[in-house]
């Protein structure tokens, strides 16, 4: 066996053709009809859905760069690229989309086919004082692609989706060095012959980017251990505007500050992430699930803290309060309802499944029978619900439904109070906003020996012309909620623009100072990503 394998080209089957407004592909949008029947579930939405404007209709603004001729042949100017690369796929997003509001639109799309490419696009940029932001597929969800500072000549949204490859496997090591723009199931499908898998798996994962979870410290399938994609990480390299940084490839290293930390989680502001060696784990063989309901949630709360401390690591442990296991059709009698994994590539997990059980009994909680067969339905469901939610989400947003969902994480002692106050409390924002009583649901989708991460979803009807105001404003409460509470402004969305004056209030002066002083020697004319994570030409 060789130490490491380089790989050809995967041949790719032609994709769906994805929303230029909306989450994911076309086909999988909710219909007129489809939309008007959702809306009627929620008391006070509008009785028709705001139509989806073609992108021939849309006011964009004039291309104010143009870029040399060495570069013409990476960039696009057509309505439909500019479109959708003007927005992310938040709630706000998804309005003003349907609004037909695309003055943010970038100039030019850049589809660097190389990493020489991304060089010469940041050189040409640097010196002609335009705006550079990193996109991966667009799924972000705060604001993470969205060009608001304005000061620019021009802005450039650089698609890095042309370097999708898995360029070589050390199987020995069990890594693998990929390009950051490789789609999830575009990623997983060079692996799938190797019998090896990133195992990574946000919610995003058909429409989200190696280099994007990087960027952003995405949050995956694991709901114990692998959590985040730091874990998965050996080494990166990135592209600066003032060269190239890229670490060692270790297994660990207590040499200094990690120069892989400062990257992870940059979003862009920074450099451009263009290739990561990254852990690998053997394909899982053995799999098995189990729902556990609760009558009491915070009951339920106590039984996840014992399997988060257990040292049993499910690769799933959600637990859904009474309104999210009703929105996700796995209980509707007011139960919390507890989703149990667990998987493992080299022996069977019945055993450690039923150990998982037995803990939850012990705090309170009752299995749900299995199907014949040792399957679980309960899960099944909670599984497509939860593929489906986003598209789901767009549908409620053409009915002037105000949907928000964010994410927190604090530590179990604070972890009562935290969801019984945010809930409550957010519920009375709701009605004053919206003039509705709506619903606040919340789930903790991942869990940690010392504390969970909280997710909450926000549903109530909006008033037409008025759903980004009213957003912004929950939105804004929920941020103050968990500063005043301690909890972190994000878990895995990231800060983007949207969360930054949470951050701004989290991070420690410090720490602040020294980020500012990163940004001015990586990148001193300030194009990457301008107004994300810190914005020296305010905050100096």
């Amino acid at each position: 066996m060789t130490d490491s394998t380089a790989l050809s080209p995967a041949a790719s089957a032609p994709a769906p053709a994805r929303s230029w407004w909306g989450w994911g592909t076309v086909d999988q949008a909710l219909s007129d009809a489809e939309c008007t029947e959702l809306g009627k579930l929620i008391p006070g939405a509008a009785e028709a859905p705001l139509p989806v404007p073609e992108v021939s209709t849309l006011a964009l603004p004039a291309v104010r760069v143009r870029p040399p001729a060495a570069l013409a042949p990476l960039m696009s100017a057509a309505p439909h690229d500019r479109a959708s690369h003007t927005y992310g796929k938040a709630y706000r997003d998804v309005l003003r989309a349907l609004a037909g509001d695309v003055g943010a639109a970038p100039d030019h799309v850049a589809r660097p086919r190389t990493e020489r490419h991304v060089t010469d696009v940041l050189d040409w940029a640097a010196e002609a004082g335009v705006a550079v932001v990193p996109y991966g597929a667009g799924s972000s969800v705060v604001g993470g692609v969205e060009y608001r500072d304005g000061s620019r000549r021009g802005v450039v949204s650089l698609d890095l989706s042309a370097l999708d490859r898995v360029l070589e496997i050390d199987r020995v090591s069990r890594a693998a060095r990929i390009q950051a723009g490789a789609l999830g199931p575009g990623l997983e499908a060079q692996l799938r012959p190797h019998g090896l898998t990133l195992r990574h798996f946000p919610q995003s994962f058909e429409f989200s980017t190696l280099g994007g979870w990087l960027a952003t410290r995405a949050g995956g399938h694991y709901a114990t251990l692998f959590t985040h994609i730091d874990d998965l990480v050996e080494s990166l390299r990135v592209v600066t505007p003032v060269g190239v940084n890229e670490s060692l490839r270790l297994p660990g290293s207590g040499a200094g500050p990690s120069p892989d930390r400062l990257f992870l989680g940059s979003e862009g502001t920074l450099g451009v992430i263009t290739e990561a060696w990254m852990r690998l784990q053997e394909r899982p063989r053995h799999k098995a699930s189990a729902t556990v309901l609760f009558d009491d949630v915070h009951t339920a709360m106590d039984a996840v803290r014992a399997v988060a401390q257990s040292g049993l690591h499910p690769a799933n442990c959600r637990l859904l309060d009474p309104g999210e296991a009703a929105l996700a059709g796995v209980a509707r009698g007011g139960e919390s309802v507890l989703v149990l994994g667990v998987e493992s590539a080299h022996a069977p997990v019945d055993g450690r499944l039923a150990e998982l059980i037995t803990l939850a009994r012990d705090h309170g909680g009752s299995p749900a029978p299995a199907e014949s067969g040792g399957g679980d339905t309960a899960a099944r469901t909670w599984r497509s619900a939860f593929l489906r939610m986003p598209y789901l989400r767009d549908a409620l947003a053409r009915m002037s439904v105000v949907t928000e969902t964010f994410e927190t994480a604090c530590t179990w002692d604070r972890a009562p109070d935290l969801y019984a106050s945010v809930r409550d409390r957010l519920a009375e924002v709701v009605r004053e906003v919206t003039g509705a009583p709506g619903t606040v649901n919340c789930r903790f989708t991942h869990v940690y020996p010392d504390g969970p991460a909280p997710y909450f979803t926000v549903i109530a009807p909006g008033r037409r012309g008025a759903e980004v105001a009213m957003w912004d404003e929950i939105k804004s409460a929920a941020m103050d909620l968990l500063h005043d509470r301690r909890a972190t402004v994000t878990h895995h969305h990231a800060v983007g623009r949207d969360h930054r004056p949470g951050y701004d209030r989290q991070r420690p002066e410090p720490f602040a100072l020294a980020l500012r002083a990163a940004k001015r020697a990586l990148d001193p004319a300030g194009i990457l990503n301008p107004g994300v994570l810190i914005d020296p030409a305010t905050d100096d």
